[in-house]
C-alpha cells in the first residue's frame, strides 16, 4: 500500500544524467528535441503506472538546456549530492602547492609507502574478477555511510565494464607482495578521468596509506594522458575536500503524476534535498560559515 512506482532517468551507477543531442541541431531544434524526450518519459510513466518520475543528478550544463523545460512541465527541483572534481595541475608539486601546509606534509609522508607497493595498470581483469569484487565489498563494509541499493552493483559489473569500454576503462591495481591490496576503476572521459570505484583490503590498505597513494597515482595518470580533471564522484566529501577537490552542484527533478500530490511535493521539496543530510557537507557548511564570520 505504501510502495510507489518510480520511473527514473539516469543511473544509480553514474554521477550525472547526461542530455545528449546531435551536434547539427540548432538551439531551437535542440529545445524541441529535449521537450519531446521529456514527453516520451511521461508517456512511459503512464504506461508503467509509475506514480513518480525522477531525472537523477542533472549537471549544471544540462540544467541550462532542460531546467526550464522540466519546471514548465511541473517538475520540482531538489538539490542532489554534488560531484567532487579536482584540478590535476601540471606537476605533482604544483598540485600539492594548492593544498594546506598540513595536508601537503601528510601526503608527502604517506607517499613514502609507495616504495613497498607494486602498481599495475590494466584494461582486462581476467582472473582477478573475484578479488576485485571482494575488495569493493570490503570498502562498503568499512564505510561509515551507507546508501542502500545505490551502492549495490550487479554481478559481473566490473567484468562487463572492462569488456564494453575497452581502453577507456582502466583498473589501477595495488599489490603488496603477492596480495592485491586495492584497486581503482577509472573511466576516461573527454576532459577528465572519473575515479568511479575504489576497493581496499583492511587493515592492509591503511597500513600502506593506499588511499593517498592511489589518489596521487590517479592524478599522475591524468597527466600522462592529458586530462586536466579528476572526478571522484559523490559522498566521502571530507577527504576529497582535504585533497583539493571542489564540489560541482547537481540537481534532481521530480514529479508526481497526481497533480494534487505534485503540488504537495513541491511544497516540501526544500526539506528533501539530499545535500542537507550528508554529514560531511553539513560540517563543511558549518566551517565555511564560521570562517566567514
Amino acid at each position: 500500500m505504501l510502495a510507489l512506482g518510480l520511473l527514473g532517468v539516469g543511473s544509480p551507477m553514474a554521477d550525472h544524467c547526461h542530455f545528449v543531442r546531435r551536434d547539427w541541431l540548432s538551439a531551437s531544434e535542440g529545445t524541441t528535441a529535449h521537450a519531446l524526450l521529456i514527453d516520451a518519459v511521461e508517456r512511459e510513466a503512464r504506461r508503467r503506472k509509475a506514480a513518480v518520475i525522477v531525472f537523477k543528478d542533472v549537471a549544471p550544463e544540462d540544467e541550462m538546456l532542460v531546467g526550464t523545460l522540466l519546471a514548465a512541465k511541473g517538475f520540482t527541483r531538489l538539490a542532489s549530492l554534488p560531484v567532487a572534481v579536482a584540478d590535476v595541475g601540471d606537476t605533482e608539486d604544483a598540485y600539492l602547492a594548492r593544498l594546506s601546509n598540513a595536508t601537503r606534509k601528510d601526503i608527502r609522508r604517506k607517499l613514502k609507502s609507495r616504495d613497498g607497493i607494486r602498481i599495475e595498470r590494466r584494461n582486462d581483469i581476467a582472473g582477478l574478477e573475484d578479488q576485485i569484487a571482494a575488495l569493493y565489498r570490503s570498502t562498503q563494509e568499512n564505510s561509515k555511510l551507507r546508501y542502500g541499493d545505490f551502492e549495490e552493483l550487479p554481478r559481473g559489473y566490473f567484468t562487463e565494464v572492462a569488456r564494453r569500454l575497452g581502453k577507456d576503462a582502466v583498473f589501477q591495481l595495488y599489490w603488496v607482495g603477492d596480495r592485491l591490496a586495492a584497486f581503482n576503476l577509472l573511466l576516461v572521459g573527454a576532459d577528465r578521468v572519473i575515479d568511479k570505484f575504489l576497493g581496499m583490503a583492511y587493515p592492509l590498505a591503511r597500513e600502506h596509506n593506499l588511499y593517498v597513494v592511489s589518489w596521487m597515482e590517479n592524478l599522475r595518470f591524468c597527466r600522462e594522458i592529458g586530462k586536466p580533471l579528476l572526478q571522484t564522484g559523490q559522498t566521502a566529501y571530507a577527504s576529497k575536500l582535504r585533497m583539493g577537490s571542489r564540489l560541482v552542484p547537481s540537481a534532481i527533478y521530480v514529479k508526481h503524476t497526481n497533480g494534487l500530490l505534485n503540488r504537495g511535493l513541491a511544497a516540501v521539496a526544500p526539506w528533501l534535498a539530499l545535500d542537507r543530510w550528508d554529514p560531511d557537507l553539513r560540517e563543511a557548511r558549518t566551517r565555511s560559515k564560521a570562517g566567514g564570520q
